[in-house]
């Protein structure tokens, strides 16, 4: 409590005090006025008795809690304190007037009279405060029904947070999984019955909300909240995650939409925090492509674990700009340097390397969207493998120790440029002449939310009431949450061995036709409100991505959402002289020449023999489908 906030609480204790003692001579007026047919005689008595019965009035309720204020929340433990407070006050009083010469000619029956009168408005001014405040939260023109999913920690926590009489929402009930919660009150609200029972129990008690307090629920499990909510008819929300709540931030105005990530969510990853804090506390650590959604995370994420220095890098003036805005506000203890700088400019990133002498580095900067790199060969080429070449080469002369690449599933089998170059940096990381430098790939699919993913442009095409673009009806992707991908690429990073391919386990592949259609439901919106459009594989896509080569050796490691792969590859020798021969492909005019050699390096580099509109009668059956089920 600061200063401030214990001025204000000492004021509050005074005027309830002086409140109460106010009450407290009312009634004792009115006592003798009663008694007395409406006279004052016997003023003397009454003007020394009355600061002495004040006084051990006001200590019989402060030994028995009564003068904190809090009436709004009076119960009947608030009426047995006034009347344990009021019966020992008047024998306490009772006792001093014997005592006290001038107060013993006290009239007798103003004792009981003056300790009813008491009680009476102790008890009476607690119950209107109550009663205002229930009047005020009861509102239904201002306050939300809602019923709760689950009946533990957390609905007991936004219970709490509901019975406030400014949280807009009025809570009616509770259902759980657990039948032997059936009956039972969980902060004086009733748990109704089962999940699956909600429908059916929405029609008895009706309701304006559904609030799904199970913070640690599954993707599953969340799907399934949401698709009863939905036969149900109702509108639902989800509380924060269970790291939120653990750490007591929970708060009714922190209850939000259900999103995309609460639906793909999956089970957590075991994460060994203390070997990733023993590679990276104290140290210096270098990220390229920072100001993306990649990097920017990773930056997030890594200042967790105590760096001496964080150096962001990235080509985008725009992007560091809204980085140095965003990381400076923070209070961490490492030095935050922001660097606009083209890593394939060998002059300046040796520059930096000298200056900040990084030892570990993450390489996030590469193009990525997959069409756009079919049009671009030559950027694509020279930007995700010969600028990933001169940062390696600079990085191992200035002594740097680790060094991590973000690869992508993109790279296994290929069918387009931007996945095949993925694949020569795989190569060329396994293939780094041993030495001081450890260099690990780390291989996963698409995060969700990303800049230029598909979330996104969904959200935007229903913002603007347009229908949603996918590919093709059975185009499947792995999917990974961007907090998820990331923790896991740091716990790779402390894992890996020189020369391994980490492969992030993604569970599932997901449909991302059924993704569109979570994402039309999570909008309030149905099939006939938003439609779904199949536009046909562009070039360079694939139907579904793969996670292994059939050559590639794969191994468990201690984290059970990493795998280690050991495939097949060239020495470097080898595989720099075809990098020779494939830099010179870039000054040759067409992609033809670079392709030629790219698939020299990644023979299992092929274009998609056909990659164009969905056959009529499948787009029409996807979409009818796909607008039956929403």
């Amino acid at each position: 409590m600061n200063k401030h906030q214990w001025i204000l609480s000492k004021n509050r204790f005074w005027l309830i005090a002086l409140f109460q003692a106010v009450l407290v001579l009312i009634s004792l007026v009115s006592a003798w006025l009663l008694r007395f047919d409406f006279s004052l005689p016997e003023r003397r008595v009454l003007l020394i008795s009355a600061p002495v019965l004040i006084l051990v009035r006001l200590a019989a309720m402060a030994r028995f809690k009564l003068l904190h204020g809090w009436w709004r929340y009076t119960g009947f433990s608030d009426a047995l304190d006034i009347l344990k407070a009021v019966s020992s006050g008047s024998v306490v009083f009772y006792l001093v007037a014997q005592l006290v010469p001038q107060i013993r000619p006290f009239p007798r029956s103003i004792y009981i009279v003056e300790a009813l009168l008491t009680t009476g408005l102790l008890a009476g001014v607690r119950l209107l405060s109550r009663a205002i405040a229930e009047s005020v939260r009861q509102d239904k023109a201002l306050s939300k029904g809602v019923v709760l999913i689950g009946a533990g920690f957390a609905a007991q926590l936004i219970l709490r947070e509901i019975s406030r009489p400014d949280s807009g929402y009025v809570a009616i009930g509770c259902v759980d999984d657990d039948t032997s919660k059936r009956g039972m009150k969980i902060s004086g609200v009733p748990v109704f019955g089962t999940v699956d029972q909600l429908p059916e129990l929405l029609q008895r008690h009706p309701a304006d909300e559904v609030l799904i307090a199970v913070p640690s629920a599954s993707g599953e499990q969340m799907q399934r909240f949401v698709s009863i909510c939905e036969q149900a008819g109702i509108p639902f929300k989800t509380v924060p995650a269970l790291r939120d709540i653990i750490a007591g931030q929970i708060s009714i105005s922190q209850v939000r939409e259900v999103n995309l990530d609460d639906l793909l969510g999956r089970g957590p990853a075991r994460i060994d925090l203390e070997s990733v804090r023993r590679l990276l506390k104290g140290r210096t650590v270098l990220v390229t492509g920072a100001a993306g959604t990649i990097g920017s995370e990773l930056c997030r994420q890594i200042l967790k674990y105590e760096p001496a220095r964080l150096v962001f890098v990235d080509q985008s003036e725009t992007g560091i700009f809204y980085s140095q805005l965003e990381f400076s506000r923070q209070q961490t203890g490492a030095q935050l340097q922001f660097c606009v700088c083209d890593v394939g400019d060998r002059d300046r990133i040796k520059g930096l390397f000298s200056e900040h002498n990084p030892q570990v580095v993450f390489h996030a900067a590469a193009y990525k969207h997959v069409p756009l790199m079919e049009a671009n060969v030559h950027e694509a080429v020279h930007n995700n493998v010969f600028k990933l070449v001169t940062l390696l080469e600079v990085a191992d002369d200035a002594g740097c120790e680790n060094f991590v690449l973000i690869s992508s599933d993109k790279a296994v089998n290929p069918t387009s440029v931007m996945g095949a170059t993925k694949r020569i940096g795989e190569l060329i990381l396994s293939s780094w002449p041993a030495g001081s430098m450890s260099c690990v790939s780390v291989r996963f699919g698409n995060v969700l939310g990303s800049s230029g993913s598909v979330v996104p442009i969904f959200r935007s095409q229903i913002e603007k009431n347009r229908d949603l673009t996918v590919t093709h009806p059975d185009v499947t992707r792995f999917l990974m949450t961007l907090h998820e991908a990331v923790a896991l690429v740091l716990q790779g990073f402390a894992l890996g061995n020189h020369g391994d391919i980490l492969v992030l386990d993604m569970g599932e592949p997901v449909r991302i036709v059924d993704l569109a259609q979570n994402l039309i439901r999570l909008s309030g919106k149905t099939g006939q409100d938003v439609r779904i459009q199949f536009t046909g594989l562009r070039k360079g896509e694939k139907l579904f991505e793969e996670l292994f080569y059939p050559d590639e050796v794969v191994h468990p490691t201690s984290c059970e959402k990493i795998r280690r792969t050991c495939g097949t590859s060239a020495g470097w020798p080898d595989l720099k002289a075809s990098l020779e021969a494939l830099k010179t492909t870039l000054g040759i005019d067409g992609a033809g020449p670079i392709l030629a050699q790219v698939k020299v390096i990644v023979p299992e580099y092929s274009a998609p023999e056909s990659a164009g509109a969905v056959p009529v009668s499948d787009s029409e059956r996807a979409l009818k489908m796909a607008a039956g089920n929403h």
